[in-house]
């Protein structure tokens, strides 16, 4: 007879696993099948703090460290997450229950930021200024701030968690992940391969928590910096508190992303586009389309037959299945929170073309499945128009005309990515500039910068004046030093000067 009670899993403190004492546990659920495959541990206060000590002992070492050599531990962190992909993608895809072939993406986009951050010795270097004034050189640098810490989502357990660390370790910070309690055995495994890569132990900790162990971040002095990405009121309450506490904080939010579909759009391509963007991952994404915005009439309506047609085919099964487009949400609350929403929809008038509800998979009926679901005549007044609904769930809310589809993108409370689709250059030209949103994709379904350019929203879905990835990173995760120089003359007898320096 086999155990079948889940497994119990650890935090990662100083290059090892640690169990948890605070006897407090969340459970870990396989979404496919509802069942709960583990207990994570989460951390008290003072487990935090130990956590902290670690690091900070850690991070002194480390922060000496010349770049290139850090770099190198990157490289061959790269190296060992390549090899593991698949493996690390299946543990992702039980998790979270996202596709495999997802979890792919999810892991590859993190490790396309680490390997940006491999560019640390060039990022790093400073400014000088030669002469600038009799015998004077000014030159700056970049030196880690110490401990920094990272609050990541459930919905990307990989690429985040690395988007974070990635370029905090790279400038010579020691780190803290705090990974979302709900899918923590990538980010714990993410640490191992950190530790094989040859990075000292306790530069690097996974501490399991809710929020207990964020606000032990947040009060913590040794943690000059906190990154974080989930909802917006968690977001504006670690900035605000961080804030409060002399942290740096860039904390991202909610999104409500638009997309909208110009009469000479191409149709077909707009519908297959609408499909991969709103319902893959479950609609789980914050750069997720939610809203179609169909200028025009008859745009509307020949949108909402296609994508009415095309919501019929797609195929949702448990998340190690071949040839299923998505999978199950992440918990039991997630599908009854969707769900509210959905009958929120139909309470407010919106037109119900394809409802989810109710879905089952053969053999997996205790998954938390929700079928595609789609509306249309979506108004702007709704909550469902208003709020974020993080599901496989996409509104048609239709514009009369260009400038009415722009102030719709432009007036939302949430500003994280736009797009537009059109044959109309100029258009798609004064869209970008005009529209108030921090991410724009021309064309393109979901505008996620590549790992060298910046990844941030404005308005409700972003907080703090510096993004994530891209030079934004190594400008957050370090601080200026500058430093004026001068070599005086031994025959050089100037005496005592009570006027403020000027370069002359």
């Amino acid at each position: 007879m086999t155990d079948s009670s889940p497994r119990e899993l650890t935090h990662f403190i100083g290059g090892k696993h640690v169990s948890g004492t605070s006897g407090r546990f969340s459970d870990v659920f396989d979404p496919s099948t509802g069942e709960v495959q583990a207990r994570v541990p989460l951390a008290s206060t003072e487990e935090m703090a130990a956590a902290i000590a670690n690091a900070e002992e850690a991070q002194v070492g480390w922060g000496a460290t010349n770049p290139q050599k850090r770099a190198r531990v990157l490289m061959k962190f790269v190296e060992l997450i390549n090899k593991d992909a698949l493996e690390l993608a299946k543990t992702l895809s039980r998790e979270h229950g996202k596709t495999v072939d997802d979890a792919k993406g999810d892991i590859q986009r993190g490790v396309e930021v680490v390997e940006f951050a491999i560019g640390a010795p060039h990022l790093l270097k400073g400014e000088y200024s030669s002469a600038a004034g009799t015998g004077i050189d000014v030159y700056s640098m970049r030196q880690p701030l110490g401990v920094v810490a990272g609050i990541t989502p459930f919905n990307f357990p990989a690429m985040i968690p690395l988007w974070k660390m990635g370029p905090a370790l790279a400038a010579g910070n020691s780190f803290i992940l705090k990974p979302s309690e709900r899918d923590p055995s990538v980010p714990l495994r993410i640490a191992e391969l950190f530790l094989e890569a040859g990075l000292p132990a306790g530069v690097l900790n996974v501490v399991n928590g809710d929020k207990e162990a964020v606000d032990a971040i947040l009060h913590d002095d040794r943690v000059k910096a906190v990154g974080f990405v989930g909802s917006t009121p968690i977001a504006q309450y670690i900035y605000e508190t961080a804030a409060q506490n002399g942290k740096r904080a860039q904390c991202f939010g909610g999104a409500k992303n638009h997309m909208i579909v110009m009469p000479d759009a191409d149709l077909d391509q707009v519908a297959d586009a609408l499909i991969g963007a709103g319902y893959g991952s479950a609609g789980e994404r914050c750069m997720a389309i939610s809203v179609a915005v169909p200028v025009g009439k008859e745009t509307g309506d020949a949108l909402a037959a296609k994508l009415t047609e095309r919501v019929k085919a797609l195929r949702i099964g448990p998340a190690l299945a071949e040839s299923v487009d998505y999978g199950p949400l992440i918990t039991a609350e997630a599908l009854q929170r969707v769900e509210g929403y959905i009958q929120t929809g139909i309470d407010e008038g919106a037109t119900l073309l394809a409802d989810g509800r109710g879905y089952t998979v053969e053999g997996y009926e205790n998954g938390f499945y929700l079928g595609p679901t789609l509306f249309d005549n979506v108004s702007t007044d709704m909550t469902v128009y208003k709020e974020e609904v993080f599901g496989p769930v996409l509104f048609i809310a239709r514009a009369d005309d260009y400038e009415q589809a722009l102030a719709m993108a432009s007036d939302h409370e949430f500003g994280n990515g736009v797009s537009i689709f059109t044959r109309d250059g100029d258009a798609a030209r004064d869209f970008s500039a005009r529209v108030n949103v921090g991410m724009v994709g021309v064309n393109v379904p979901i505008p996620v910068p590549i790992a060298y350019h910046t990844f941030g929203g404005w308005k409700k879905s972003g907080f703090g004046d510096l993004n994530q990835h891209g030079p934004d990173a190594f400008r957050f995760y370090t601080k200026t030093k500058t430093v004026t120089s001068r070599w005086l003359s031994h025959d050089l007898k100037e005496g005592a000067s009570f006027v403020i320096p000027t370069m002359h």
